[in-house]
């Protein structure tokens, strides 16, 4: 009995999205090492990632860079399969259809902090939702929606204008 081999070249498309997933990747465990004033709170510094990926190289890398951090971040810090990891799955696939609806927007009109704050209030939306139907089918969980709503005002207008200066401030 022999063993068949099939070998794969990599194109430099999935170099280069290896390469962005894993400093997203990096962002985020590194983020995990900072305390935080709110539990559940983060910047979400490997969404500067995401928000490079997508104005580059379009939906479909930003797509697959999100989803490989998800995956690897959880993997790095054990947490993979947790709720964190659900929540973290929901917010992402929240944000990246946000996102996919927004790329057919105007750029003149929709930047980098245009698409960061969309994307915030979408990802801590699906994480929140996920949250009422699962973990926490309580009522009073919506008392926490401004906390999480201005968390991600913030942070998606941080993150929007990092990105926007990356890219030479095309906003």
């Amino acid at each position: 009995m022999t063993a068949s081999a099939t070998e794969y070249t990599a194109t430099s498309a999935d170099v280069r999205v290896a390469r962005y997933a894993a400093l997203a990747i990096a962002l985020s465990v590194l983020e995990a090492a900072v305390p935080s004033p709110i539990p559940g709170v983060k910047p979400g510094l490997a969404n500067i990632v995401t928000l490079l990926v997508l104005w580059h190289h379009g939906w479909k890398e930003a797509a697959w860079v999100s989803g490989l951090r998800v995956f690897g971040a959880s993997l790095a810090l054990g947490g993979l399969f947790s709720p964190g990891f659900t929540l973290s799955c929901a917010g992402s696939i929240a944000s990246l259809a946000v996102l996919a609806w927004a790329c057919h927007l105007p750029r003149r009109h929709f930047g980098p902090i245009s698409l960061s704050l969309l994307a915030a209030y979408a990802h801590i939306g699906g994480q929140l939702a996920l949250a009422r139907i699962w973990l926490i089918p309580h009522d009073g969980l919506i008392k926490l929606v401004p906390v999480f709503m201005l968390a991600a005002l913030i942070f998606g207008i941080v993150n929007g204008v990092i990105a926007a200066r990356i890219l030479g401030n095309p906003e």
